[in-house]
């Protein structure tokens, strides 16, 4: 039996709950090979705030849709 996902993929923003039409691309170099991402996924109003979350962190990598 295949174990079924969310109907409605929901934005990583704390406190959201706006349907995610982003997965943000991200991984932390200090502990993760350059080539594993992880992924945070995001509403319109809440990509470019994570985006800038990660980037001051240089943790960003890429935004694709979902």
């Amino acid at each position: 039996m295949i174990a079924e996902g969310p109907a409605e993929l929901i934005c990583s923003a704390k406190g959201c709950t706006a349907s995610a039409l982003h997965q943000v691309q991200w991984n932390n170099p200090k502990i993760h090979t350059p080539d594993r991402r992880k992924t945070w996924l995001a509403c319109a109003d809440h990509e470019p705030t994570l985006r800038q979350f990660l980037s001051a962190r240089d943790f960003y990598r890429e935004t694709l849709p979902v």
